[in-house]
């Protein structure tokens, strides 16, 4: 692995622009989805995996080589093209690899592919989980691409990027104590200009009840083109959510790019009460995943589903819009992007 200390010249790109590949972990810990059928839980991440490799190449880590044989039958066996497959034997303790994942960079001289390994404690130490903070650093290696190690904790649903110099992300959760010992929001600014090649920081707040994460921007708030931004809001004020969805949008309806200029904001649906009476879940329509060809949104069995989907489809005119039933996955605390990691496709031809 090529360590290199400084991304110079890297940026992370936005999550429509060309990928070479999305990156997945199959399940398999019946400790994320306590007291679910793991039958249903592996039907419905398969439908993640038949929408992604209908147009990229799909990259799915294993526990070990006898996991991985198992998989390829039920993958030949659902009838998905395995030539857009690529199985991998590198252990984990969850299936979250957006947050442990590698977070892709590319440069733009050259299009060279990057990747930064943050830190991972398992989203400030709630689990006694290790082996998803190897796993980055593993996919490094075998890839052989270039490799930054900034050295502090940082999850891939944490920060969302619209590849023009602008980065969301919360205060609630990276500058969490029990994330990198309270440090600074001016230190942290720095961390994310330097190592995701942006220049101006919107901080929301991410209390989102139920939500473990201390609250990732991949629930709140996603950008869809580089100008336009959609908001999770909650519309019912009884909800214990309204206020704070609120307030973030109010936020993003004053905040500006590095040149000075508003953002377009749209208002997202939240799918109400999902769980149980003394559990309640975060869920969200926010969680999508853009795709090369297809955007995968959360369905959650309630009458917002259509709403989201109607919202969404005319926003993405060149992609299919994809439902991914997410009321079994979502008692794992994370929806379809907190399950996906795009890599972006090199510029070199």
């Amino acid at each position: 692995m090529n360590e290199i200390p400084f991304p110079n010249g890297y940026r992370m790109p936005a999550e429509w622009e060309p990928h070479a590949g999305t990156w997945l972990t199959w399940p398999h810990n019946l400790e994320t989805w306590p007291d679910q059928d793991m039958e249903q839980v592996e039907f419905d991440y398969l439908q993640i995996v038949k929408a992604l490799t209908e147009g990229e190449k799909t990259h799915i880590l294993v526990q070990d080589k006898s996991a991985e044989e198992d998989l390829h039958k039920k993958l030949q066996t659902n009838g998905i093209n395995m030539n857009q497959v690529l199985l991998y034997d590198i252990p984990t303790n969850d299936s979250w690899i957006r947050d442990y994942g590698p977070n892709f960079l590319i440069r733009e001289e050259d299009g060279e592919v990057a990747i930064n390994d943050w830190d991972f404690d398992s989203w400030g130490r709630k689990y006694k989980w290790e082996l998803d903070d190897l796993a980055c650093s593993i996919i490094a290696e075998q890839l052989q691409f270039p490799s930054f190690k900034p050295g502090i904790v940082l999850e891939g649903g944490a920060i969302e990027v619209n590849g023009r110099g602008t980065c969301l992300t919360t205060d609630s959760c990276i500058l969490n104590p029990n994330r990198n010992d309270g440090i600074r929001r001016e230190r942290m600014e720095e961390f994310l200009k330097n190592y995701l090649g942006v220049s101006k920081i919107i901080w929301l707040h991410g209390e989102l009840e139920g939500d473990d994460t201390d609250g990732h921007i991949d629930n709140l708030a996603r950008f869809v083109n580089p100008n336009t931004i959609v908001c999770a809001l909650e519309e019912s004020e009884r909800d214990v959510n309204f206020l704070g969805l609120k307030q973030n949008y109010e936020r993003l309806e004053t905040a500006k790019d590095p040149d000075g200029n508003p953002f377009h904001i749209i208002p997202l649906p939240m799918p109400g009460y999902v769980g149980s009476k003394e559990e309640r879940l975060p869920a969200s329509y926010a969680n999508f995943y853009i795709a090369n060809h297809a955007v995968l949104v959360p369905s959650y069995d309630h009458p917002n589903d259509q709403r989201a989907l109607d919202l969404l489809t005319p926003l993405f005119p060149e992609r299919k819009i994809i439902q991914i039933q997410c009321k079994t996955l979502i008692w794992g605390l994370g929806g379809v992007h907190c399950l996906t990691q795009q890599q972006p496709d090199s510029l070199r031809k």
